[in-house]
């Protein structure tokens, strides 16, 4: 495996990637507002809310690996619950910018390396990308825009590059540290362990040439958000 960007590099799913790259003898690029939890990993500093920076900073990561990639994995993402009414319209665009618009750009900007290396992208949508539920109308807007804008794309790229889609459930993560009591986790959920995702990726970002993983959705096994 060669250099992989990975945006929200620096905390849950995404350091759990860069460790997974790390492990492989691959080479990760963080885009990310903070530096990575692991010292000597090359970052950009970006708010992938802006999609123009998103996509300047990608340019950049790309440079700082010299000029090649072999996979982007898009793991950025946040959310703030809350009836529609309740959450001010700048956060809710933000949500979106963050999980859909940022997606798109650091794709679009990669486009011309992951075709010169035939490489992967993998995007991160979440099961409320198939499932929708009550409070949470801006993320799950982004992760189902996830979800079509990654099947539009496999289709697009079909031959050029490798598309893969991750339905990830509930992680162990820093995800749901500030949100209100109402909207965290109870004590006895069952969620996943972000290393187990982090494998999955890799495993799509390790197929060979002329083979795709199209989808996988990896969950908690008795995890309630998923079917």
């Amino acid at each position: 495996m060669d250099a992989v960007i990975v945006t929200g590099g620096s905390s849950g799913l995404g350091a759990a990637v860069v460790d997974a790259v790390l492990k492989t003898g691959g080479r990760p690029y963080v885009i990310d507002r903070q530096a990575p939890a692991r010292d000597g990993v090359p970052w950009v500093e970006c708010d992938l809310a802006d999609t123009r920076a998103a996509e300047q900073a990608t340019r950049k990561a790309i440079e700082q690996a010299g000029g090649s990639v072999s996979g982007v994995v898009t793991a950025a993402g946040f959310d703030v619950p809350g009836a529609l009414d309740d959450v001010p319209g700048e956060v809710w665009d933000r949500i979106v910018a963050v999980d859909l618009l940022a997606t798109a750009a650091v794709v679009r900007a990669a486009l011309p390396a992951l075709k010169e290396s035939h490489g992967t992208v993998v995007t991160i949508a979440s099961t409320l990308g198939i499932k929708a539920v009550s409070d949470a109308t801006a993320y799950c807007a982004a992760k189902f825009g996830v979800v079509g804008f990654t099947r539009a794309l496999a289709a697009e790229l079909a031959g050029q590059v490798g598309v893969t889609l991750i339905i990830p459930g509930g992680m162990r993560t820093k995800f749901f540290d500030e949100r209100e009591e109402r909207y965290k986790p109870g004590p006895d959920a069952k969620l996943n362990d972000p290393g187990n995702v982090a494998d999955a990726i890799l495993f799509a970002l390790q197929q060979p040439a002329g083979c795709a993983v199209r989808e996988l959705v990896i969950a908690g096994e008795t995890e309630t958000s998923y079917p």
